[in-house]
């Protein structure tokens, strides 16, 4: 029998894992996942590696080592984030090779603390890129109001982006629009087109995380509007999804982009992030079985993986059905006082914030163990 996330890569969703760390990249976990579990590629966050590092002493003999040769705590940081990246990418090349260069993909994040300056956002770009030298590494680019000239001069420059922290449709065209723009800017300086490639993450979970708290205030008031509200819980992240797909197909048809896709440009993938479910009364794999569609990328923790391998259920293309209902959602929101715009915004400053947070306790985790181990 087909296991379940084969179906699912059968399907067209690439199977990602979002997890990286040492010990785990040289224990073999993540070979096992590539060679077992359907895993195509990796994503990467502040917040994982602030978990990585501050864990255990894996890393301590090259901190150590560093600290040693006046190397401050940001720059060691990123020094064994690259390691670890690095690492992956070799473990995934197979997977690159395989599929043409459409998978076996690594992310690593611009530093979150400069989201809000594109120049910045564009200099460590280039230079991340260039330091890494791998050519299937991604960098991740916040698509914040900044990030977005940025990713479109970085797709210019022939660099492989992943647009992170999308939560917004108004948002998500801007990045789609940057993406296409950067394509044409390649080709026109003489660029090939054939070997960049780029996928835009959409975070799930954190919208209904938002929006379930607001319903359920309403819900809990009572009134004439708590029915209302308790049938849109659970239901705003998934719609919201489907309709960035519905973007994602009208915006890689037409003219405009059969004339990029004849130079051998590759579609921009959504790639679905924040995939674990936060609500304990939903489903474990809600937000991999709603979201099932051709040409998308899934990045999943570990525990999801699993679970979806054990239980997971494949329906076909669930993207692209029941659209009538994600055609209705902002609206639906907006006659409860939910404002589609207020939303987006509010989800994008605290994802910047959270990676911005994670990345300090990073560097603080790895002063502290400076201090520790110079005793």
């Amino acid at each position: 029998m087909t296991s379940r996330l084969q179906q699912l890569t059968d399907q067209g969703v690439a199977v990602w894992v979002d997890s990286i760390a040492r010990d785990w990249i040289q224990k073999g976990e993540l070979r096992r996942l590539r060679d077992q579990f359907q895993v195509v590629g990796v994503t990467s966050n502040p917040t994982i590696f602030q978990k990585a590092m501050g864990e255990g002493s894996f890393y301590d003999d090259d901190i150590s080592r560093l600290a040693g040769e006046g190397v401050d705590a940001r720059r060691i940081f990123e020094l064994l984030a690259l390691d670890d990246i690095r690492a992956a990418a070799a473990e995934m090349e197979p997977v690159w090779e395989r599929s043409g260069g459409v998978d076996g993909r690594i992310s690593f994040e611009v530093p979150p603390d400069i989201a809000d300056d594109t120049e910045a956002t564009t200099r460590e770009t280039r230079r991340l890129f260039d330091e890494l030298a791998r050519p299937n590494v991604f960098i991740k680019i916040p698509a914040t109001a900044a990030g977005v000239p940025a990713i479109r001069d970085s797709i210019a420059g022939g660099i492989n982006v992943n647009v992170t922290l999308i939560f917004s449709i108004q948002r998500y065209r801007e990045v789609i629009e940057a993406y296409l723009g950067g394509l044409e800017e390649l080709a026109a300086s003489g660029g090939d087109l054939t070997q960049l490639a780029s996928v835009a993450s959409f975070f799930v979970s954190r919208v209904d995380t938002l929006v379930d708290k607001e319903l359920q205030a309403i819900v809990d008031k009572g009134g004439p509007t708590a029915e209302q509200a308790r049938k849109r819980l659970g239901t705003a992240a998934i719609d919201n999804a489907k309709l960035a797909y519905e973007v994602f197909q009208e915006a890689f048809s037409g003219p405009r982009w059969e004339e990029l896709a004849g130079q051998g440009a590759r579609v921009q993938r959504p790639l679905w992030a924040s995939t674990s479910t936060k609500n304990p009364d939903y489903r474990d794999v809600l937000y991999v079985e709603e979201l099932v569609a051709r040409d998308t990328v899934n990045t999943m923790p570990l525990e999801t993986i699993e679970a979806f391998a054990d239980h997971g259920e494949v329906r076909g293309q669930t993207a692209t059905e029941g659209m009538d209902r994600a055609h209705r959602l902002w609206a639906d929101l907006a006659a409860l006082g939910i404002d589609e715009d207020d939303v987006g915004d509010r989800l994008e400053r605290e994802g910047v914030e959270k990676f911005s947070d994670s990345y300090k306790g990073a560097v603080e985790t790895i002063e502290a163990k400076v201090g520790k181990l110079s005793r």
